[in-house]
């Protein structure tokens, strides 16, 4: 099964008035995730403001939570994560520069969003619509070649094990 890495407050945003519950539920809908698709996720969070001198790592279930140290932000770490990796992972994160490194790092990137709305799909919850066809053939100036780039195919394909 896919292993899965999360930027964190990039899939929870960062508009709650208390960021504790919001991350407590979006790891109890992974887990819950992690047992109905069989994945092995690990999501990560910030703890460059708040954090400890070093990054923490649990794991509850199928489910790896990363905290970044003090002074170093998720981003950081997923790229590092994905630069040390012998293993492939998919990327879920809607920050340009990390989905950049995943595909440098030939892994696929795919947004926060079509990342929700898959789980909720999964779980049996109604995702937010995402404007983005996961299908869609992109088409340049000159036309529609009617092929996928292989950055969109890899894409697909990451979609379609999610």
């Amino acid at each position: 099964m896919p292993k899965i890495l999360i930027d964190g407050y990039n899939l929870i945003g960062i508009a709650h008035g208390n960021l504790e519950k919001a991350r407590n539920e979006i790891i109890k809908q992974l887990q819950e995730y992690c047992k109905v698709r069989g994945h092995d996720v690990t999501i990560v969070f910030d703890g460059w403001k708040e954090g400890g001198k070093d990054e923490t790592k649990t794991r509850s279930r199928d489910v790896t939570v990363i905290y970044s140290r003090l002074a170093e932000n998720a981003d950081t770490v997923i790229k590092r994560i994905i630069s040390e990796s012998t293993t492939p992972w998919i990327v879920v994160s809607s920050d340009h520069e990390v989905s950049g490194h995943a595909l440098r790092n030939n892994m696929p990137a795919v947004t926060s969003q079509q990342f929700e709305n898959r789980m909720l799909s999964a779980l049996g919850a109604e995702g937010i619509l995402d404007f983005e066809d996961d299908h869609a053939l992109p088409c340049s100036r000159k036309g529609c070649s009617g092929k996928l780039s292989k950055k969109d195919r890899k894409k697909v394909q990451a979609l379609n094990k999610l």
